[in-house]
Protein backbone atom coordinates (compact mmCIF):
# COMPACT_ATOMS: atom_id res chain seq x y z
CA UNK A 1 0.00 0.00 0.00
CA UNK A 2 1.35 3.70 -1.31
CA UNK A 3 1.73 6.57 1.21
CA UNK A 4 -0.87 8.10 -0.39
CA UNK A 5 -3.65 5.90 -0.04
CA UNK A 6 -2.46 5.62 4.10
CA UNK A 7 -2.38 8.69 4.32
CA UNK A 8 -5.88 8.91 3.00
CA UNK A 9 -7.24 6.41 4.86
CA UNK A 10 -5.77 8.12 7.95
CA UNK A 11 -7.42 11.44 7.31
CA UNK A 12 -10.58 9.89 6.63
CA UNK A 13 -10.29 7.61 9.83
CA UNK A 14 -9.30 10.85 12.10
CA UNK A 15 -12.74 12.61 10.06
CA UNK A 16 -15.12 10.24 11.39
CA UNK A 17 -13.44 9.71 14.79
CA UNK A 18 -14.28 13.72 15.36
CA UNK A 19 -17.79 13.61 13.94
CA UNK A 20 -18.36 10.43 16.04
CA UNK A 21 -17.06 12.67 19.70
CA UNK A 22 -18.99 15.95 18.41
CA UNK A 23 -22.25 14.03 17.48
CA UNK A 24 -25.60 14.93 18.54
CA UNK A 25 -29.12 15.24 17.63
CA UNK A 26 -28.93 18.55 16.01
CA UNK A 27 -31.98 21.66 16.59
CA UNK A 28 -32.87 21.22 12.79
CA UNK A 29 -34.28 17.93 13.42
CA UNK A 30 -36.16 19.74 16.53
CA UNK A 31 -37.45 22.93 14.51
CA UNK A 32 -38.73 20.59 11.70
CA UNK A 33 -40.87 19.48 14.60
CA UNK A 34 -42.22 22.87 14.94
CA UNK A 35 -40.18 23.53 17.70
CA UNK A 36 -39.20 27.70 17.95
CA UNK A 37 -36.13 29.07 17.63
CA UNK A 38 -33.38 29.22 20.44
CA UNK A 39 -32.94 32.21 22.18
CA UNK A 40 -29.50 33.53 23.04
CA UNK A 41 -29.01 33.86 27.04
CA UNK A 42 -25.62 33.23 28.16
CA UNK A 43 -25.57 29.58 29.81
CA UNK A 44 -25.52 29.85 34.09
CA UNK A 45 -24.77 26.82 35.81
CA UNK A 46 -26.76 28.86 38.44
CA UNK A 47 -29.73 29.40 36.33
CA UNK A 48 -29.71 25.63 35.45
CA UNK A 49 -29.51 24.08 38.96
CA UNK A 50 -32.27 26.84 39.93
CA UNK A 51 -34.61 26.12 37.39
CA UNK A 52 -33.80 22.92 35.95
CA UNK A 53 -35.40 19.63 37.28
CA UNK A 54 -33.18 16.74 36.75
CA UNK A 55 -32.07 13.45 38.88
CA UNK A 56 -28.45 13.00 39.67
CA UNK A 57 -26.26 10.06 38.85
CA UNK A 58 -23.11 10.18 40.92
CA UNK A 59 -22.15 11.11 44.66
CA UNK A 60 -24.77 13.45 45.96
CA UNK A 61 -22.41 15.74 47.69
CA UNK A 62 -19.89 15.70 44.90
CA UNK A 63 -17.57 19.12 45.04
CA UNK A 64 -18.50 19.05 40.87
CA UNK A 65 -21.35 19.39 39.61
CA UNK A 66 -22.57 18.83 35.45
CA UNK A 67 -25.70 19.34 33.97
CA UNK A 68 -27.06 16.96 30.80
CA UNK A 69 -29.86 18.03 28.85
CA UNK A 70 -30.79 15.11 27.21
CA UNK A 71 -34.06 13.95 25.08
CA UNK A 72 -35.09 10.46 25.03
CA UNK A 73 -35.88 9.88 22.13
CA UNK A 74 -32.01 10.87 21.13
CA UNK A 75 -29.25 7.74 20.57
CA UNK A 76 -26.29 10.08 20.89
CA UNK A 77 -27.90 10.85 24.81
CA UNK A 78 -27.97 7.33 24.75
CA UNK A 79 -23.87 7.21 23.77
CA UNK A 80 -23.04 9.66 26.58
CA UNK A 81 -24.77 8.03 29.40
CA UNK A 82 -22.47 5.18 28.71
CA UNK A 83 -19.49 7.46 28.71
CA UNK A 84 -19.99 9.10 31.48
CA UNK A 85 -20.37 6.12 34.15
CA UNK A 86 -16.18 5.56 34.40
CA UNK A 87 -16.49 9.39 36.04
CA UNK A 88 -19.53 9.04 38.00
CA UNK A 89 -16.99 9.03 41.25
CA UNK A 90 -15.54 11.94 40.27
CA UNK A 91 -18.71 14.38 39.82
CA UNK A 92 -22.31 14.66 40.28
CA UNK A 93 -23.96 14.70 36.87
CA UNK A 94 -27.67 15.80 36.80
CA UNK A 95 -29.79 14.77 33.52
CA UNK A 96 -32.32 16.85 32.48
CA UNK A 97 -34.47 15.66 29.76
CA UNK A 98 -36.19 17.99 27.63
CA UNK A 99 -38.54 17.52 24.82
CA UNK A 100 -37.10 18.00 21.22
CA UNK A 101 -37.38 15.10 18.77
CA UNK A 102 -40.48 13.83 18.57
CA UNK A 103 -44.06 13.10 20.50
CA UNK A 104 -42.27 10.44 22.71
CA UNK A 105 -39.68 12.68 24.18
CA UNK A 106 -41.86 14.59 27.13
CA UNK A 107 -44.31 11.20 28.51
CA UNK A 108 -40.55 9.58 28.63
CA UNK A 109 -38.43 11.81 30.15
CA UNK A 110 -41.40 12.54 32.46
CA UNK A 111 -42.00 8.71 33.05
CA UNK A 112 -38.07 8.86 33.65
CA UNK A 113 -38.02 11.77 36.15
CA UNK A 114 -40.69 10.45 38.16
CA UNK A 115 -39.68 6.65 38.53
CA UNK A 116 -38.78 5.19 42.49
CA UNK A 117 -34.95 4.72 40.67
CA UNK A 118 -34.76 7.15 37.74
CA UNK A 119 -31.08 5.64 37.20
CA UNK A 120 -32.86 2.34 36.72
CA UNK A 121 -35.67 3.69 34.46
CA UNK A 122 -32.85 5.25 32.05
CA UNK A 123 -30.77 2.39 31.99
CA UNK A 124 -33.81 0.18 31.21
CA UNK A 125 -34.93 3.12 28.85
CA UNK A 126 -31.57 2.96 27.02
CA UNK A 127 -31.20 -0.84 26.94
CA UNK A 128 -34.45 -0.81 25.43
CA UNK A 129 -33.50 2.25 22.86
CA UNK A 130 -30.35 0.31 21.85
CA UNK A 131 -32.19 -2.90 20.94
CA UNK A 132 -34.60 -0.64 18.82
CA UNK A 133 -37.83 -1.06 20.94
CA UNK A 134 -38.36 2.69 21.54
CA UNK A 135 -37.78 2.82 25.20
CA UNK A 136 -39.70 3.01 28.17
CA UNK A 137 -43.48 3.22 28.04
CA UNK A 138 -44.74 5.88 29.62
CA UNK A 139 -48.16 5.21 30.67
CA UNK A 140 -50.16 7.35 33.64
CA UNK A 141 -47.81 10.30 32.98
CA UNK A 142 -49.75 13.19 33.70
CA UNK A 143 -49.68 16.82 32.07
CA UNK A 144 -47.84 18.24 35.10
CA UNK A 145 -45.17 15.75 34.86
CA UNK A 146 -45.19 16.72 30.93
CA UNK A 147 -45.05 20.16 31.86
CA UNK A 148 -41.85 20.06 34.07
CA UNK A 149 -40.00 18.85 30.88
CA UNK A 150 -41.51 21.66 28.55
CA UNK A 151 -40.12 23.81 31.43
CA UNK A 152 -36.81 22.76 30.85
CA UNK A 153 -37.17 22.31 27.28
CA UNK A 154 -37.55 25.90 27.60
CA UNK A 155 -34.66 26.86 29.21
CA UNK A 156 -32.60 25.08 27.25
CA UNK A 157 -33.81 26.71 24.21
CA UNK A 158 -33.10 30.03 26.73
CA UNK A 159 -29.35 29.03 26.21
CA UNK A 160 -29.22 28.51 22.56
CA UNK A 161 -28.00 25.18 22.84
CA UNK A 162 -28.04 23.85 19.08
CA UNK A 163 -27.98 20.09 20.18
CA UNK A 164 -28.92 16.97 22.62
CA UNK A 165 -27.23 16.12 24.69
CA UNK A 166 -25.50 19.01 25.83
CA UNK A 167 -23.68 18.97 29.19
CA UNK A 168 -23.01 22.25 31.36
CA UNK A 169 -20.39 22.82 33.98
CA UNK A 170 -17.71 24.63 35.68
CA UNK A 171 -14.09 23.09 34.87
CA UNK A 172 -12.36 21.26 38.00
CA UNK A 173 -9.29 23.80 37.52
CA UNK A 174 -10.16 26.88 36.37
CA UNK A 175 -13.53 27.20 37.68
CA UNK A 176 -15.07 28.48 34.21
CA UNK A 177 -17.93 27.66 32.78
CA UNK A 178 -17.81 24.50 30.23
CA UNK A 179 -20.24 23.85 27.54
CA UNK A 180 -20.31 20.22 25.28
CA UNK A 181 -22.14 20.28 22.93
CA UNK A 182 -22.60 16.74 21.60
CA UNK A 183 -21.68 13.27 23.05
CA UNK A 184 -17.96 12.20 23.31
CA UNK A 185 -15.95 9.49 24.47
CA UNK A 186 -15.27 9.30 28.19
CA UNK A 187 -11.46 10.26 27.89
CA UNK A 188 -12.95 13.82 26.03
CA UNK A 189 -15.56 14.51 28.53
CA UNK A 190 -13.14 13.92 31.44
CA UNK A 191 -10.70 16.39 29.91
CA UNK A 192 -13.37 19.28 28.84
CA UNK A 193 -14.66 19.14 32.39
CA UNK A 194 -11.12 18.92 34.02
CA UNK A 195 -11.70 15.68 35.52
CA UNK A 196 -9.09 12.78 35.83
CA UNK A 197 -8.93 9.31 34.35
CA UNK A 198 -11.42 8.23 31.75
Amino acid sequence: MNKRVTRRRAVLATSAALALVLAGCGREQAEKGGKAAAGSVAPSVEAIEQRAKGFSVGPSMAARVIYVFFDPQCPHCAALWEAIRPLKSQARFVWIPVALLNNKSAPQGAAILNAPDPVAAMDQHETSLRSQQGGIAAMGVTDEQKAVVEGNTKLMDSFGFGSVPTAVGKHATTGETVVMEGSAPTAMVAQKFGLSGG
